[in-house]
């Protein structure tokens, strides 16, 4: 796994990546080849970044050829992903609180999909989930919750009188949503057709460095685009 601060992405993106700064902000070009770019648009402080070949993190497939594509490129590529960093876990008691809290940071996360251990758990988590459907509409979410807090406390370098146990990932999963053409398709109308399961990296993908800036400090200053 690698982990790098959105405002390090963009400033200097890693092979596979060109980034061009435009009126409204960022736009990230990536190598559809070799990246499976899951990320939404969003504001930053520098402005909106788009990711032009982003199939977004909510992937929808209505047949088994979209499936089977989608499912290919997780086998076979990077798969790269935006999440966020809170130094605190407030209570989602509405939908404002369930979006990212002011003050968190962004990070791009990527895994191998080509690494045997991630991709094995990738097709045992899809074979599981299809064959607990029955052949229905389902959405399986993929979450990478304990593989990010394992990195976190591995490579953080916190600030002194900062708690490593306040600081929680949010926006950890990616979801795979498979409409099929059933008429009555009532499993998936009342949500039990839902699933999910987490990733976990080895020693050697959690330890694995891509620069100096692998080790981050919270402290750092958000991007802002020059004029």
């Amino acid at each position: 796994m690698i982990v790098t601060e959105l405002e390090q992405f963009v400033r200097t993106p890693p092979p596979g990546f060109a980034v061009e700064v435009c009126s409204a902000g960022y736009c990230v070009k990536s190598d559809p080849e070799n990246c499976l770019v899951l990320i939404d648009d969003f504001e930053s402080c520098g402005g909106k970044v788009v990711f032009q070949s982003s199939l977004g993190r909510k992937v929808k497939m209505h047949n088994l050829w979209e499936y089977t594509r989608v499912r290919k490129s997780l086998l076979s590529k990077r798969i790269y992903l935006v999440m966020a960093l809170c130094e605190e876990n407030p209570p989602l008691t509405n939908k404002q609180t369930a979006k990212v809290p002011q003050g968190s940071r962004r990070y791009v996360v990527s895994i191998d999909g080509r690494d045997p251990f991630i991709s094995w758990q990738i097709e045992r988590g899809l074979n599981w989930t299809i064959s607990s459907v029955a052949g229905e509409s389902y959405r399986v979410d993929i979450d990478l919750s304990e593989a990010l807090q394992t990195w976190t406390e591995r490579h953080f370098h916190v600030l002194p009188g900062k708690d490593i146990t306040a600081h929680v990932w949010r926006d950890t999963c990616f979801s795979l949503k498979y409409y099929s053409d059933a008429l009555f398709d009532f499993p998936h109308w009342f949500g039990f057709s839902k699933r999910k399961f987490k990733l976990a990296v080895g020693p050697t993908q959690s330890t694995r460095k891509q620069d100096k800036g692998m080790n981050t400090c919270l402290s750092k200053k958000p991007l802002r685009r020059s004029s």
